[in-house]
């Protein structure tokens, strides 16, 4: 019976039936093929000849985890670039990687989310399937703009032109022939296509958009806008939506006009959506108690989902904010008019009431769907003003009547939070000023108020009711999540303790308080600065997602944004599914929303990080910017980074960041020791370590790429060294300078 099985086997068995088995199940492992084919036994040994032979040929190529594929197949899982669309209007893609001699297959997009289909140039994570007419793809995640598009500055050299590139990666510029350059000026912000070329040279690019001169008032934030990718134009169907919105009435929502609600921002503010009340509680079972009120903009009633606005929402993910300018995540219309609240403007909103007892602990909570009043406008500085018993002239008044209150209220709820213990870390953050010639006319930190605390406490609490409740409910909603660090970086962190004296026992169950003890016994040393950037780096980041595993730095179970959907789509979504659980109307999360929560927590956690990294980098060129006046100027400096190839080292005054190369700091060899966080002089003995202050010269500030690099205003031999074992690097120079004689 045997001998008869494996006779039909031989017989299937053919180089023609593995290839049939391959066309029909692409990227099948030996394994797979074995069972497709029903090969047992000694028959496998055939089998993996015939795979042998068939790649040796080229008919078949060798894919990851030992999987095959017919040549000229592509992978299940490939990234994609956006490549215009058919007559029939369909998405047209290719690999952006093709190594065929022949051209690469046309692939076609199936619809996504709506509204979410990438653009001409864009590149996408995509699952590949084959069909009788060709291949699709279903997108697994958008990754921006394509890899082959160069943004950079045009400029002319002796004979073409060429184009120095944004990014501090680039190594080369490209060069730009005549009939490519677009009619492109010299100082002009260019986008540009990289072009197949010659092996040597230098790199060839066709200009294919231009963005505007270098020397244009907002070129700095224009850099980092596309750079990152970041949608700067709403589409048409989405303003034409915005400008058709009008103010809702008070119908079916719970009136809140009467209450003396405040917004409380920065000077500068944009947009209010958040406003606050509080006042004693009157429940005689709650002595002492305060009840609080947050309200929030309704951006829900106006962005409904599945809308025009909706898709631009959420391909926007939030707003991103610049030092001369915000690309919003919502039309002017609504984000500066129909959902702000203006101080005097009937204002649609959803507002949670809370109860607290004496001691700021939460007792109980609420969420109506409302309308309100906003009776005044403050700034942080105006708001801490009146805290301190010293109100403007026009708002004695409101000082009294809410901001009083509201400070009592507040410093119940810090006794609480304070208790709770969540991460403390002192990071000031740098604020630029741009004067009327868009120019950097300062930069220094932001000033920490007290009334900035406040704010932060109510919002805090907020998130947490709204998590609670529609956990409660069994709502799915996006939570803010903050995983535990990792046990690595936790070492890491242990190391560096090490090095400051600082004792921590490996193996503890680690919380925020944790961390704060540590910050607290270094604070007021020369170590503070440092640990508080140390302390950040060991932290997780960070993000959205639709599972609860709750937020390490807040020392909170449960978390969602809640209080800014302005400025943010998972605080949108939030607001969707409060509105879905109270039957507040027909405008709540949608089924297709829940079933693409964890996609749509994916995206905007993507979109957050991005819109970090252009924020972060516009303001490190407006820095570079404002020191290149400073070139040959001498700081004293922290060391805030230590790497192989430098110390990244901070001005104190400004947090201007830049780099110490480490060729620069003498002649000997400096090895990077991890552990200590330290360069250290192989001959010398000299050491530069984490924290350490220098005095240095700072030798170059390139706006164009943001960075700043310094050199030591004191050579090794003014440090005082410090000696490694005797004899020993004497022994190493002698024998590298025997190498060098042997090499020459």
């Amino acid at each position: 019976m045997n001998k008869k099985r494996n006779r039909e086997t031989q017989a299937t068995l053919s180089r023609e039936s593995v290839l049939d088995a391959l066309a029909s199940n692409p990227h099948a492992t030996k394994r797979d093929l074995a069972r497709t084919l029903g090969v047992i036994g000694n028959d496998r040994i055939a089998l993996k000849r015939i795979l042998k032979e068939l790649e040796t040929e080229g008919a078949i190529t060798r894919g990851r985890k030992r999987s095959f594929a017919k040549s000229g197949a592509l992978p299940e899982v490939l990234v994609l670039e956006i490549r215009g669309r058919d007559h029939d209007g369909e998405l047209l893609a290719r690999p952006q990687r093709w190594e065929g001699n022949e051209e690469p297959p046309q692939i076609i997009v199936l619809p996504g989310r709506e509204g979410d289909a990438p653009g001409d140039g864009d590149r996408i994570l995509a699952r590949i399937s084959e069909t009788r007419n060709g291949y699709e793809a279903r997108i697994i995640k958008r990754l921006g703009a394509s890899a082959h598009k160069v943004l950079g500055v045009f400029h002319h050299g002796e004979r073409e032109g060429l184009i120095a590139p944004i990014d501090r990666k680039s190594r080369s510029e490209f060069v730009v022939d005549a009939r490519d350059q677009n009619g492109a000026k010299p100082n002009e912000l260019v986008l540009a296509e990289p072009l197949a070329g010659r092996a040597y040279g230098a790199p060839r690019a066709r200009i294919v958009e231009r963005l505007g001169s270098m020397d244009a008032p907002k070129a700095i934030s224009l850099i980092a806008i596309h750079a990152q990718g970041i949608p700067t134009e709403f589409p048409a169907d989405a303003i034409a939506q915005a400008e058709r919105a009008q103010p809702a009435g008070p119908q079916g929502r719970t009136d809140l006009r009467h209450i003396p609600l405040v917004t409380i921002d920065p000077e500068d503010a944009r947009d209010h959506d958040d406003a606050v009340w509080a006042g004693p509680d009157d429940d005689p079972r709650n002595a002492g108690g305060h009840v609080a009120i947050v309200a929030i903009a309704d951006v829900g009633h106006y962005v409904t989902p599945g809308s025009a606005l909706d898709r631009a929402a959420y391909e926007r993910g939030n707003s991103v904010y610049f030092p001369d300018r915000v690309v919003p995540m919502l039309p002017e219309r609504l984000s500066a008019g129909l959902c702000s609240l203006q101080q005097g403007e009937d204002r649609t909103c959803l507002a949670v009431r809370m109860a607290f007892d004496r001691h700021g602990n939460k007792k109980h909570h609420e969420f109506l769907r409302g309308i309100m009043r906003s009776a005044a406008r403050l700034s942080y500085h105006q708001a801490q003003r009146a805290f301190d018993g010293n109100p403007d002239d026009d708002c004695r008044a409101i000082a009294k009547e809410t901001l009083a209150p509201l400070w009592t209220a507040y410093q119940a709820m810090a006794a609480a939070r304070d208790k709770r213990q969540p991460l403390n870390l002192d990071l000031p953050e740098r604020r630029v000023i741009i004067g009327e010639d868009g120019k950097v006319k300062s930069i220094a930190y932001r000033e920490r108020l007290e009334s900035m605390r406040l704010i932060e406490e109510f919002m805090v609490q907020a998130n947490v009711a709204a998590a609670e409740t529609l956990e409660k409910a069994r709502v799915p909603l996006i939570f803010r999540v903050h995983e535990h660090p990792s046990k690595e970086k936790l070492l890491a962190f242990s190391d560096f303790l090490r090095t400051v004296d600082i004792p921590f026992a490996k193996g503890q169950v680690v919380k925020p308080g944790t961390f704060n003890r540590i910050l607290e016994r270094a604070k007021n040393t020369t170590h503070t600065d440092v640990l508080n950037d140390v302390v950040l780096r060991t932290q997780a980041q960070a993000v959205y997602s639709p599972d609860n595993i709750g937020h390490f730095g807040l020392n909170l179970s449960h978390y969602a944004h809640f209080t800014s959907p302005i400025r943010r789509y998972a605080d949108l979504i939030v607001h969707r599914a409060l509105i879905r659980a109270f039957k507040f109307g027909d405008d709540g999360l949608s089924d297709s929303d829940i079933g693409r929560l964890r996609e749509t927590a994916d995206h905007i956690s993507v979109c957050e990080r991005r819109a970090m990294a252009a924020e972060r980098d516009s303001t490190d060129r407006y820095v570079a910017a404002y020191m290149e006046a400073r070139v040959g100027n001498s700081f004293d400096v922290r060391v805030t980074g230590v790497t192989r190839f430098g110390l990244f080292v901070r001005i104190p005054e400004t947090g201007a960041e830049g780099l110490i190369p480490v060729r620069t700091l003498g002649t000997e060899f400096f090895r990077h020791d991890e552990r200590r966080h330290a360069l250290i002089g192989e001959r010398s003995g000299t050491k530069y370590g984490l924290g350490e202050i220098l005095h240095v010269r700072l030798v170059e500030a390139a706006l164009l790429t943001g960075g700043l690099r310094f050199d030591l205003a004191e050579t090794a031999q003014d440090r005082r060294p410090r000696k490694t074992t005797p004899g020993k690097p004497v022994r190493q120079e002698k024998f590298r300078q025997k190498r060098g004689k042997a090499k020459r």
